[in-house]
């Protein structure tokens, strides 16, 4: 559930609707962020798009009318030479009959993916799967059925087969010849075979990812997920929306109710299944990570269906596994990335299991070596090994709990060493000898940069200097301020302020607050955002507070163990905390508060409405009014089972506690959200209407989780700024 929508509202002055879109005196309008036609774009410059090819070189990547141009810099003095050009795409793609307005969309689709070294690429046109062979230069139509769509289509690694999905079967073909091969049959509504079913796809594979089937090295095999989703209650959307009704039906497993059985098979390119052994009997499991060793043994990661331990596992020629290692802790067990193996057969995992993300190095036989990074903080990518220097490439909090840097450490444990040297968030990019990366990296106060820099972490080239959006530099901007905030028992929270541009601390200021408050989700982070909200707002006379709860600061799991069955209730504590801490500042007006939030924040805040009274109104984004309502994967993780903690859900219910609900509310809800169902909203207005309460009521037809469309958006944001205007 980790989406959050933040939305803006106007404040007591009030902002002319129908008047000019540009800033008059350096102050913003709600029609030049929102208004369809009106508003206006405060993006920073887009950075040179720069990656590194399998030669070591650094590739600069132009795309102009269809022509994708790339260059050779010369890393020492930043000459560009040409590359011998692949073809006009665009003039291959109307050579094959893609019509002109299609093939530029394909195009821009394609161009951010384009190598030196890889020549093959795969889209869809019409319902068909089309590949653009550069090196042959031509574009080519793989499969001919039109009336049935293919997806999640991927080139096996010798670049000769596509394997993809049709319906609820996995199908290859042949790159050459495009003979296309059946390799699963049985497929069905509740057969699914290479796809992920929507709890896998939503919680634990990765939300918009369907491809449940993963290429053995050899290309002469691939690894599958079969679903059987027959025991799985079915959910509907009738999608009032439209005439006809646009009924959705999905198969959604709330807590506690049956999961899709899994299996794990392997499937040869004659299409014969071989199905692995079930290493849990008669118990509930998830199969949370499948893969390939570089030697190609296959890999899984499972867990128990509450999700307190994970199992590695690898298999034999046979597919009988055995168990590499078992992570468990106090409270809930992430699901973590397959190892990274090492030439000697031996592999760097990471785990939290003293309550930090760290590295650890196994052997060949998958004993444990040493720990190789330690201490309060969190890895957060690892980039790569560079076995020549025997030491591993990584992003990590260590320096800046908000942001993070680049580091290297040997493998042994020794000489850790952060590499970036100014503070925010930086995404880094070696190539493939690890001598050299580029860096992109922003702050709360700095735009965009992107910089060359050698191994040592020595700048050698500043490519891109995004600087401050030239729409912007006229704006009065409000102040914002990063600070921490002790709670109760001395954890130190992280928050932001945004102050008014003419903020004076003798006065009293009404208070918006932001938050989103699921577990490991921070909203206060080290880095640049155009977004213009909360500066509108601050313009205004508010100020703008955001808090992230301990359990949401992705402070190491250990930071978020705590709520472990017991969902709102510590949250709500920390949020105190940080009021208390506004409340000693002096000027914020303690009797007017607003509070938004948005799925998991607007469950806290309907939370937070019914079981306190800090809060003059509320701003409920589809929310989980009880999690009983929400799906098992998630809610289970956090809470267990319903019928063995029905304290721990009670406790956390906002169905259970409406008849104490403070202050005035404002819902709002897609009418096909099928991640937070509207039931939600249903069910709790009926507790709100059998309890005497008021409420006022957005329903966005046809959105899911999160509100799309310039004019949907635009309803959204009048709406929210007359109901503050009114009751705050």
């Amino acid at each position: 559930m980790k989406i959050r929508v933040e939305h803006l509202l106007l404040p007591l002055l009030l902002c002319n609707l129908s008047g000019a879109s540009y800033a008059q005196d350096g102050m913003l309008s709600l029609e030049m962020l929102y208004h369809p036609t009106k508003k206006e774009k405060f993006d920073t410059k887009p950075l040179t798009r720069l990656t590194w090819d399998a030669q070591n070189r650094l590739i600069e990547t132009q795309s102009k009318d269809g022509v994708v141009q790339q260059f050779v810099v010369n890393p020492a003095t930043w000459e560009k030479q040409a590359l011998a050009a692949d073809g006009n795409i665009l003039q291959l793609m109307l050579a094959a009959g893609i019509a002109e307005k299609e093939a530029k969309v394909q195009i821009d689709k394609l161009t951010p993916q384009i190598k030196p070294e890889l020549k093959a690429y795969l889209f869809t046109y019409k319902n068909d799967l089309w590949l653009l062979d550069l090196a042959a230069g031509k574009v080519k139509e793989l499969t001919h059925t039109p009336d049935v769509a293919e997806d999640e289509a991927i080139l096996s690694p010798d670049l000769q087969s596509v394997a993809y999905l049709k319906g609820n079967d996995m199908y290859v073909t042949d790159v050459v010849t495009a003979t296309e091969k059946r390799l699963t049959t049985g497929g069905n509504e509740t057969t699914f075979n290479g796809r992920l079913d929507w709890v896998y796809m939503e919680e634990i594979y990765g939300r918009g990812h369907l491809r449940a089937f993963w290429w053995a090295p050899d290309s002469k095999k691939i690894a599958y997920l079969s679903f059987d989703e027959s025991k799985v209650p079915v959910y509907t959307l009738s999608g009032d929306h439209a005439q006809p009704i646009r009924t959705e039906r999905t198969r959604y497993p709330k807590a506690g109710d049956p999961n899709p059985e899994v299996k794990l098979g392997i499937v040869d390119m004659a299409g014969k299944t071989s199905w692995t052994d079930s290493p849990y009997p008669g118990k509930e499991t998830l199969i949370v990570q499948v893969g390939w060793t570089p030697d190609g043994k296959l890999l899984a990661s499972w867990q128990d269906r509450v999700q307190t331990w994970l199992d590695l596992r690898i298999y034999d020629g046979q597919y009988r596994s055995r168990q590499v290692l078992r992570e468990s802790g106090p409270a809930w067990t992430e699901r973590l990335p397959l190892p990274v193996f090492l030439k000697d057969g031996g592999f760097i995992w990471e785990s939290d299991r003293t309550g930090h993300r760290h590295l650890y190095r196994y052997d060949s036989q998958y004993q444990l070596k040493t720990a190789v990074t330690k201490g309060d903080w969190d890895i957060r990518t690892v980039y790569g090994i560079d076995e020549a220097k025997s030491r591993v490439l990584f992003a990590a909090n260590e320096a800046n709990p908000i942001g993070n840097d680049v580091y290297t450490v040997n493998l042994d444990g020794s000489h850790l060493q952060k590499l970036s040297k100014e503070s925010g968030t930086h995404y880094a990019r070696w190539n493939t000898s690890y001598t050299h990366f580029i860096d992109s990296w922003s702050s709360l106060k700095q735009p965009p940069r992107q910089a060359l820099f050698s191994d040592a972490g020595q700048q050698l080239k500043l490519v891109d200097d995004a600087g401050m959006p030239e729409k912007m530099q006229g704006l009065k901007l409000a102040k914002v301020t990063q600070q921490q905030v002790k709670s109760r028992d001395g954890f130190l929270l992280e928050s932001l302020l945004f102050l008014p541009p003419d903020f004076d601390p003798k006065k009293k200021y009404p208070v918006y607050q932001h938050l989103y408050a699921g577990p490991m989700a921070p909203q206060v982070t080290d880095r640049w955002n155009s977004n213009l909200w909360h500066h509108f707002l601050a313009q205004q006379g508010y100020v703008v507070w955001i808090l992230d709860n301990r359990s949401a600061s992705n402070k190491g799991a250990v930071s978020a163990w705590p709520i472990h069955k017991k969902l709102g209730q510590l949250e709500l504590q920390d949020q105190l905390d940080g009021l208390e801490w506004l409340r000693k500042q002096g000027w914020a007006d303690m009797n007017r508060i607003a509070l938004n939030g948005w799925s998991y924040g607007g469950y806290m805040t309907s939370y937070a409405m019914t079981h306190s009274k800090a809060w003059k109104i509320g701003f409920v984004g589809a929310p989980v009014t009880d999690y009983r309502l929400y799906d098992s994967v998630y809610t289970e993780r956090y809470m267990g089972l319903p019928q063995e903690n029905a304290e721990g859900y009670d406790k956390g219910s906002v169905l259970k506690a409406t008849r104490d609900l403070s202050g005035k509310i404002m819902i709002m809800h897609g009418t096909m959200d099928d991640n937070v169902h509207p039931q939600n909203t249903i069910m709790f207005i009926d507790e709100l209407i059998k309890n005497g309460k008021d409420y006022s009521l957005q329903l966005y037809p046809g959105a899911g989780h999160g509100p799309r469309g310039d004019w949907t958006m635009w309803s959204l944001q009048k709406a929210k700024w007359e109901f503050l205007r009114n009751n705050l």
